[in-house]
């Protein structure tokens, strides 16, 4: 029954990583390739890291598997916030279809 539930977490580990290797070539600009690549190689880094954990359950395994998807949450996302500050503060073009745009721009604020 482990060895099933392994298997299917880490097929759901390589589709979403997949999943999200397409998404940094399909989507149209850098703020969506941002979101793409970061959350669903996250979560299928995690599957995959789970799915390592129950098929190897060896004290070692387990803690590395912890620290290698711990390590991967806390960097994944100060990356993203530092490429999105700098697309931002750059003027990167938003996509045509963006509706609302909430990139600070340079200069004073505007006074209440």
């Amino acid at each position: 029954m482990l060895k099933w539930i392994s298997e299917g977490l880490t097929l759901a580990g390589a589709m979403l990583t997949l999943l999200a290797g397409v998404g940094v070539l399909r989507m149209p600009d850098v703020f969506t390739r941002m979101q793409a690549s970061t959350k669903a190689s996250t979560l299928g880094l995690g599957c995959l890291l789970v799915g390592l954990a129950i098929q190897h359950p060896a004290v070692s395994f387990v803690i590395r598997a912890f620290t290698i998807g711990a390590f991967m949450m806390l960097t994944t996302a100060v990356s993203a916030h530092a490429i999105a500050r700098a697309a931002a503060l750059s003027g990167a073009p938003l996509w045509k279809g963006t509706r609302i745009d909430e990139r600070p721009r340079n200069g004073p604020e505007p006074e209440e």
